[in-house]
C-alpha cells in the first residue's frame, strides 16, 4: 500500500517570493500592450505556456521528451479546422484543440512511458515524425501551406476577438489559468509524488506507489496544457502550419525551459520571452539567429548551470 504524500507546504519566506513573483510577472503581462506590440505578447504568452507545460514533465517528473512540437501543432490544427471549416466559435475551437492534443497524449503517453531516459526520449521523438508526416501528407492541413485565414470569431457570442485587446485578454486569461494550474499541481501531493519519481524512481516503487500511473497522468497532463498553448497560437496567429508540428519546435521549448531554469516555477516564462524575443528583433539576421541562439545558450550552460530563474532564486537564498 502507498505511503500518503505529507502535503507540501513551503517556507513563509518562500511563499512570500513566489507570489510576490506571480503578482509581477501578471502586471508586466497587463501593462506589455501599452509598451510592446500586443501580437508579440501574446506569441510569449502562448510559448511560454507551451514551456511551462513542458517543464512540468521534465523539470518535475524528470522526462525528457523530444516530441513534445506534436501536441502543440495537433491543437493547432484541430483549433483551426474547428474554427473555419466546421464553424466553431473560438471558445469551443480552443477546447476542441485542447482535446485532440489530449487524446493523442494518452496514446502516445501509453507507449512511451514504457521504457526510461534516451529510449523514452527516442520513442516520443520517433511518434512526433510520424505525425509531422501525417500532417504534412493528410488533405485537410493543407500541407506546406497549413490552414490560413482561421478566423477569431466572437468569444461566447458576445466578444469581438477580432479587436486586439479582446485577444489579448483571453490569451492572458488562458496562460495565466494554466499557469495557476501548473503552479497547483507541483505543490500538490501529486507533484511531491512526481519529484519523488524524478529523484529516486526506484525508491518510489519500494513505497508501493504506481509509478507509470504518475508518469502517464504527467505525460496527458503536459501535453494538454501544450496543446492549449497551440489551439490557442492559432487563433491568435490565424494560422496552424507544419511549424508548430516540426521536431526543431520540440527543440526550441527544451532550450527555452533550460535557458529560464530547469524544475523552476518562473523559468521556462522568462526562456521564452528571451527565445521569442530574440526570433523577433534579430529575424534581419536570417539564419544566423540560429547561430546566435546557440552560442547563447551554450554561454548560459557554463555560466549559469541552474537557468536564469535559477540562479536568481539561489543567489536570493543565500545568507547576505
Amino acid at each position: 500500500m502507498a505511503a500518503i504524500p505529507t502535503p507540501y507546504t513551503p517556507s513563509a519566506d518562500k511563499l512570500r517570493h513566489q507570489r510576490i513573483a506571480m503578482i509581477a510577472m501578471a502586471a508586466i503581462f497587463i501593462v506589455a500592450p501599452l509598451v510592446a506590440y500586443p501580437v508579440f505578447m501574446m506569441k510569449v504568452m502562448c510559448f511560454a505556456l507551451f514551456a511551462c507545460a513542458f517543464n512540468l514533465l521534465i523539470g518535475f517528473g524528470g522526462l525528457l521528451s523530444f516530441g513534445h512540437a506534436m501536441f502543440l501543432g495537433t491543437a493547432g490544427y484541430a483549433s483551426a479546422h474547428a474554427a473555419k471549416v466546421w464553424g466553431f466559435t473560438p471558445e469551443f475551437a480552443i477546447l476542441f484543440g485542447t482535446a485532440a492534443a489530449t487524446a493523442l497524449g494518452v496514446l502516445t503517453g501509453l507507449l512511451a512511458i514504457r521504457r526510461q531516459g534516451i529510449y523514452f526520449a527516442m520513442i516520443t521523438l520517433a511518434l512526433a515524425q510520424m505525425i509531422f508526416f501525417f500532417y504534412l501528407q493528410t488533405p485537410f492541413t493543407g500541407g506546406e501551406d497549413g490552414i490560413q485565414s482561421v478566423p477569431r470569431g466572437k468569444l461566447f457570442g458576445l466578444i469581438d476577438l477580432n479587436q486586439p485587446f479582446a485577444m489579448y485578454t483571453l490569451v492572458f486569461v488562458i496562460f495565466f489559468g494554466g499557469f495557476l494550474l501548473i503552479y497547483r499541481v507541483v505543490h500538490s501531493p501529486f507533484g511531491q509524488v512526481l519529484k519523488a519519481i524524478r529523484e529516486n524512481e526506484s525508491r518510489a516503487i519500494s513505497l508501493g506507489y504506481d509509478v507509470d500511473r504518475y508518469k502517464l497522468l504527467a505525460f496527458v497532463l503536459s501535453a494538454a496544457l501544450s496543446g492549449l498553448a497551440g489551439a490557442t497560437k492559432a487563433l491568435v496567429f490565424q494560422l496552424a502550419s507544419l511549424t508548430d508540428a516540426h521536431w526543431s519546435m520540440s527543440g526550441e521549448v527544451v532550450l527555452m525551459t533550460l535557458l529560464g531554469g530547469l524544475g523552476t516555477i518562473f523559468g521556462p516564462v522568462a526562456g521564452a520571452a528571451i527565445i521569442v524575443a530574440m526570433e523577433n528583433y534579430l529575424s534581419q539576421l536570417g539564419a544566423w539567429v540560429s547561430v546566435v541562439q546557440g552560442v547563447i545558450f551554450v554561454v548560459c550552460v557554463l555560466a549559469f548551470r541552474r537557468g536564469l530563474i535559477g540562479e536568481i532564486a539561489n543567489a536570493i537564498r543565500k545568507p547576505l
